[in-house]
């Protein structure tokens, strides 16, 4: 077993214990019945997976072994078979093009991990060979730019900023007018997440993506909305408000290591068809990695 599987398998240890233990004590000495299955179809709704995947599993399930002796390790096989299918179905790499700038809208709400989902992604191409710069375009915290600065001095990337309160979308297009003059590979933009405030955070995003496509009409070339995985159902409502506005292309998970919901990435995936870029599994700049759909699958029902 690879240290990197090890260390994703550590990471959903709250939500894969979850699984694994109320799984064997569902089916210990029984046959799967209507009770089995009640309690089962309550336990991974428990765990954020979703209610259609979940009623998928049962309903395949009650097909092939109702009224059936079976045991927990059959239904853990089976459950992290059709995990992987799911996954499989809508995962794909996140690809860069060559010998241009690559846009790269980052969302989210206030939180949810996404000014370090940057510097993280920053860290790992800069180290990679790549020249990448920033964007803050929270322009009305002080703190998130300051926090920004901070990811982006350590990660070795170049950071463009306006003054405090200044249009978020002046700011992008600034950015991206000298990221192509110093040749740079990669743009993140940092964007606002004040969704107490709904009206006005969708239409500054909107803003933000209009100015950008004046430059560029097939920018931004990547539309990462970056949820956190300890607020469950939640993270549903913030894909379809985001989608909505910022055409979301994929997701950042993170948090993982600190819930017992990690389910909530197959539910999304299954219900709005939209990759999984990268997950956090850690608070250090390494622990932000790739997603891959198989040892996902295994790590949470193993």
């Amino acid at each position: 077993m690879s240290s990197l599987f090890n260390r994703l398998k550590n990471a959903l240890v709250k939500t894969s214990d979850k699984i694994s233990s109320g799984i064997d004590h569902i089916f210990f000495k029984k046959k799967l019945d209507v009770d089995t299955l009640e309690e089962l179809e309550e336990l991974l709704i428990s765990t954020d997976i979703g209610t259609q995947v979940t009623a998928n599993f049962i309903d395949n399930l009650k097909l092939e072994k109702f009224d059936k002796e079976i045991d927990s390790n059959t239904i853990k096989q089976k459950l992290a078979e059709m995990i992987g299918n799911i996954l499989i179905k809508h995962s794909k790499p996140f690809i860069l093009k060559d010998s241009e700038l690559n846009i790269v809208l980052v969302c989210g709400v206030n939180g949810n991990g996404k000014t370090t989902t940057i510097g993280k992604l920053a860290a790992g191409y800069i180290k990679n060979g790549k020249k990448v710069s920033v964007a803050a375009c929270d322009t009305f915290r002080a703190a998130a730019i300051d926090q920004l600065a901070v990811w982006a001095n350590r990660a070795g990337a170049v950071l463009f900023t306006g003054d405090s309160g200044s249009d978020p979308a002046s700011v992008a297009y600034n950015a991206i007018i000298k990221s192509k003059e110093q040749q740079i590979d990669i743009l993140f933009i940092d964007t606002a997440g004040r969704l107490h405030n709904y009206k006005n955070l969708m239409d500054e995003l909107a803003k933000i993506i209009r100015v950008i496509k004046k430059i560029d009409e097939t920018a931004p070339h990547h539309s990462l909305l970056v949820i956190d995985a300890t607020t469950g159902q939640n993270a549903y409502n913030q894909v379809e408000q985001f989608k909505q506005v910022a055409n979301i292309s994929g997701l950042v998970v993170t948090k993982l290591d600190g819930t017992a919901k990690a389910g909530v990435v197959v539910g999304i995936m299954q219900k709005f068809l939209l990759p999984v870029y990268f997950i956090g599994v850690g608070e250090k700049i390494e622990d932000l990695r790739e997603f891959n759909s198989v040892e996902f699958s295994r790590a949470l029902v193993s």
